[in-house]
């Protein structure tokens, strides 16, 4: 299949620089084994991007996708297996097909990072989860534990007091890194109980569930699930031979372009100082405008 532009990743990177490639009138393409949204499906409300005061990110990506379609991005749920560069085009395999492309566009993001302690892949799907919109209406009235600091972790226990009994929130710094509105949200709700300058040291449960934390001061806390939130990992491991990384995250300089011409990155994949729905969407309009510029000189 030979197409001008394949972007691989359907967050708000990926969707941007599908509308401003199809609207340059690029034949393009967005792959994703997960569909369209990225780490935006997993946000319950958005605040803080221009327009709208509050909206869901599923909402807001069905939006995105929708405009795409309309300027016909065609979509597909395929993963991408393998890229190479060959006779100046690129080649992509999937499990269903090889795209051949002009330009590519790697907005793949990151995946939630893991604890790394005992019992958690053992209570992965029965208590133990990275994403609490999807699986917080399971422990409705129940007690739910969240480990992290940032604005993802507090947003998301703001969330699930919404739904549970109680929330402990646990960060191993003494100070949470979240933005302060967030902060004072979290210490204002009085179903939210914060444990700072510790961290969880094993999730224990009965065979079946989650039941309790060990934190690493040796405290055991009841618990009927716990909500991981510590950061990501770039998901750029087959683009390694065509890009230069740091730390797993890909190197661009402001146009977005990689070490290979022809080749992008954006959002979360790739070093910068600031992730945002807002950013990922900014960094996708760059590279889809220089991407239209690259293959008009060729």
């Amino acid at each position: 299949m030979d197409i001008d532009a394949l972007v691989i990743g359907g967050g708000p990177g990926g969707l941007t620089a599908a509308i401003y490639l199809a609207r340059s009138g690029r034949e393009t393409m967005v792959i994703d084994p997960m569909g369209s949204g990225g780490q935006l499906l997993f946000i319950d409300e958005i605040e803080n991007y221009p327009g709208y005061d509050r909206i869901s990110g599923y909402e807001l990506s069905g939006k995105m996708e929708a405009q795409a379609t309309a300027l016909g991005v065609r979509f597909e749920f395929w993963e991408a297996k393998s890229i190479e560069r060959k006779d100046g085009l690129f080649i992509v395999t999937t499990d269903d097909e090889e795209i051949r492309a002009k330009v590519v566009i790697i907005a793949t993001g990151a995946k939630h990072r893991h604890l790394g302690v005992p019992g958690e892949e053992e209570y992965q799907g029965r208590g133990v989860s990275y994403c609490a919109t999807c699986d917080g209406p399971f422990f409705r009235g129940k007690k739910a534990l969240v480990v992290g600091g940032g604005d993802t972790a507090l947003t998301d226990a703001l969330y699930l007091s919404k739904l549970c009994s109680t929330v402990t929130l646990v960060h191993r710094r003494t100070e949470f890194r979240a933005q302060k509105i967030l902060q004072d949200r979290v210490l204002a709700k009085e179903n939210i109980e914060t444990e700072l300058g510790k961290n969880v040291a094993e999730i224990i449960g009965d065979g079946q569930k989650v039941t309790s934390v060990r934190l690493t001061d040796g405290t055991e806390l009841e618990t009927d699930s716990v909500f991981v939130f510590v950061g990501t990992d770039p998901c750029s491991a087959i683009f390694s031979s065509l890009v230069e990384l740091d730390g797993g995250y890909i190197r661009t300089n402001e146009r977005m372009e990689t070490s290979t011409p022809g080749l992008y990155a954006v959002g979360d994949v790739r070093t910068t100082g600031f992730r945002q729905v807002v950013t990922a969407a900014g960094d996708g309009a760059v590279a889809a405008h220089f991407a239209d510029e690259h293959m008009a000189a060729l």
